[in-house]
């Protein structure tokens, strides 16, 4: 995931948080994000035992696929995440998202204004914005209508090496933001309780579990993270 840009806009943006997402969706737990799998059936035999474990959100995220198979892979896992109860979010494409009726979609620099998305996609749609290391970013992200913004990388990421290094006390320092606060990059059940306890409310991961030789003790362990120590 990559951050919003946060230009200006010219006329006032209306804020969305929480409230503007639909009740029933958690604002607490693990969020999955795909990992690059050209074989539709493939992935889908890797995320079923995850959303079956209890992995509370699902990202789908796919660099490596053109256009047509985005679309084939993304109704067949929003199929999928309906049955488990999980929010399905599409990465980058937040026209993908409209078309075929997702929960939401996660924009990075490239990916167009939150706004625009917004506006299309209607005020109880997930969208969200990674916002690296930089406050300013989340904050401008939330005026835009973001629905939750994610700070990383926390640790060394395998996805992503040269990411960003981002501080747990922008975790602290965003809960005026009144939004859920994502935490993704490196994150293992070894390290991931200090973000837990700095005020992270989602665990974003990729790598953690379905690079896990068991990926279903993974998202139970990373579950266990979110519990009340």
């Amino acid at each position: 995931m990559v951050g919003s840009k946060g230009c200006a806009l010219s006329h006032p943006a209306p804020v969305f948080g929480t409230a503007n997402m639909n009740p029933h969706w958690p604002r607490r737990g693990l969020y999955v994000i795909t990992p690059d799998e050209p074989d539709t059936e493939r992935l889908l035999s890797r995320v079923e035992p995850i959303l079956h474990a209890g992995a509370t959100w699902l990202q789908y995220r796919n660099k490596a696929a053109d256009r047509s198979l985005k679309a084939r892979q993304a109704k067949a896992l929003q199929s999928l995440c309906s049955r488990y109860g999980a929010p399905f979010i599409i990465n980058d494409d937040w026209r993908l998202a409209a078309d075929l009726g997702a929960d939401g979609a996660h924009l990075g620099r490239a990916d167009g204004q939150i706004a625009a998305a917004r506006a299309v996609l209607g005020p109880t749609a997930i969208l969200g914005a990674s916002c690296y290391d930089d406050l300013a970013l989340a904050q401008a992200a939330r005026a835009q209508g973001a629905s939750y913004v994610a700070f990383g990388a926390f640790f060394v990421s395998p996805t992503k090496p040269d990411a960003r290094s981002a501080s747990p006390s922008l975790l602290r320092d965003s809960a005026t933001l009144g939004l859920p606060r994502v935490a993704i990059g490196g994150i293992t059940p070894d390290n991931a309780r200090p973000l837990v306890a700095a005020g992270a409310e989602l665990l974003a991961v990729i790598s953690g579990v379905f690079d896990s030789p068991d990926p279903v003790a993974a998202t139970r362990a990373y579950l266990a993270c979110l519990d009340p120590a």
